[in-house]
């Protein structure tokens, strides 16, 4: 589990690529790397990843080809970085909202509306029907960056970017027509879901 607070950005150093399956070598911030094992998750665009081997900093990690299709992973390229977040620990301080690191679509950055003092980014999904779980003030996670939505529009929604997640993740660097990793916020998933299934149920 993540909480959508990124704690840093990593370059991606290797790429070893073989048919719908590649592995990702990041190297890893000095202070993030205590204490990590084999094994141990990470999550690069909120994307949970299985670390498989360490080299000093240098960490790798798997991607299969469904993260390959569903996510931007695989669109990344040597020299790129993504946002990083090591899984939370029991009695962590939960700054944003519980994330599983299972993206449920990308969105394209579509509007960029910057201010003296605000940042606002316009993301438009790929299927309408994903909206009815897009709900003005609640949760989503934006390539691992957990935010508050703002408006909502007929297939896209906006969020408001404060200066320190600016500074701290890769969200302010992306341009129009850049995928972004979305996951929806899995509460708000179930109860729109259940409400689903009663009404269609009422009505048979």
């Amino acid at each position: 589990m993540f909480t959508g607070i990124v704690q840093g950005v990593a370059q991606i150093v290797a790429i070893s690529e073989k048919q719908d399956f590649k592995t990702h070598c990041i190297k890893m911030p000095q202070e993030m790397c205590e204490n990590l094992t084999i094994g141990a998750s990470v999550a690069h665009n909120g994307v949970c990843l299985t670390v498989t081997h360490i080299d000093g900093d240098q960490i790798s990690f798997d991607l299969m080809q469904e993260t390959l299709r569903i996510t931007n992973l695989g669109e990344v390229n040597v020299g790129d970085f993504v946002n990083i977040e090591r899984a939370m620990k029991m009695g962590d301080e939960i700054g944003g909202h519980l994330l599983s690191g299972h993206i449920f679509c990308t969105a394209e950055v579509s509007q960029i509306i910057r201010s003296e003092h605000n940042y606002q980014l316009w993301l438009k999904l790929p299927q309408q029907a994903i909206m009815k779980y897009i709900l003005a003030k609640g949760f989503i996670a934006v390539d691992g960056i957990s935010l508050t939505i703002g408006e909502v529009t007929q297939q896209s929604f906006c969020v408001n970017l404060i200066p320190e997640t600016l500074n701290r993740t890769l969200i302010g660097k992306r341009k129009l027509g850049d995928k972004v990793n979305i996951e929806i916020d899995t509460q708000t998933q179930a109860i729109v879901d259940t409400v689903e299934r009663y009404l269609q149920q009422k009505h048979q």
